[in-house]
């Protein structure tokens, strides 16, 4: 009789309470990670209307559900009448530990964010950045992928890149072309430059606006130097740059237009010294 009563005893002491409490926690965790779920899904909604990058997008989702989940885990663990004071303290502690280790890669991973957020450069524009120039092949958070023009790959991390400076060749719609001619002095300035102009009339790359500007850039010690600046769409300026070349030493040939190279006067000044004599009659 005595065993019995101790038994009841202990159920309604501590197995019931701890069984109430079990289910409590069960069903706090059951729940919370479905309202957790629905925050995560409301979010991925309202971050659709966004322009955010699909690997950020996915990125802030996956860091929300985790952060929600550890809450729903540490709620339930307390309402199990665990004291979580201390595992909260662990975690921070933790986390501190992780992000002194990581300290390089953290700096990589908020150098991704805002590349993807502000948009510097995008896959497919040709960039130059973080020591390296190539087309933008991928970009993720913690490295960006280009490919050279002659066909490397090259993984540059994203710290480096957002640090300096970042040319892109691809955003602008045109590009100028910088040639620089030169002429002999001997040769007829205005009759150069319509010269210039014909090749420049009959390229059909070149854009009529901006108009192209030819101008004599210095009178050098060998020739004068005109600036050639042409427009043309950016996709064609690497190809518009190499024939216009080609096609500028073609007509100044043609038409006995001399590009001079450096050259030098030198004097020779003889001095005649006379032969002494011996003395002698």
């Amino acid at each position: 009789m005595l065993e019995r009563l101790a038994h009841l005893d202990w159920i309604e002491t501590y197995a019931l309470p701890w069984g109430i409490n079990l289910l409590l926690a069960l069903g706090t965790f059951i729940v919370g990670r479905w309202i957790a779920h629905g925050i995560v899904a409301v979010a991925r909604r309202m971050l659709a209307h966004t322009r955010l990058d699909a690997i950020l997008v996915n990125f802030i989702l996956s860091i929300l559900q985790g952060v929600l989940l550890l809450i729903v885990v540490i709620a339930a663990l307390n309402r199990l009448g665990i004291d979580t004071t201390s595992l909260v303290a662990l975690i921070g502690a933790a986390g501190l530990a992780v992000g002194l280790a990581l300290q390089d890669s953290l700096k990589n991973f908020a150098a991704g964010v805002m590349l993807i957020v502000f948009r510097p450069f995008k896959a497919g524009d040709f960039v130059e950045a973080g020591g390296t120039s190539g087309s933008v092949e991928r970009i993720s958070i913690f490295s960006s992928t280009f490919r050279t023009a002659d066909n490397r790959e090259i993984i540059v991390p994203n710290g480096v890149i957002y640090s300096g400076v970042i040319t892109n060749y691809s955003t602008r719609p045109t590009r100028r072309i910088d040639l620089l001619v030169r002429v002999s002095y001997d040769d007829d300035i205005r009759r150069v430059k319509a010269i210039i102009e014909q090749v420049l009339h009959g390229d059909a790359r070149v854009l009529a606006e901006p108009a192209p500007f030819i101008g004599v850039a210095d009178l050098a010690d060998n020739s004068v130097d005109l600036h050639v600046r042409p427009w043309v769409a950016t996709a064609d300026h690497f190809a518009a740059s190499c024939e216009l070349k080609e096609k500028v030493k073609i007509a100044f040939d043609e038409n006995g237009i001399t590009i001079p190279y450096p050259q030098m006067d030198m004097y020779q000044h003889v001095v005649h010294v006379p032969a002494s004599g011996n003395g002698s009659t």
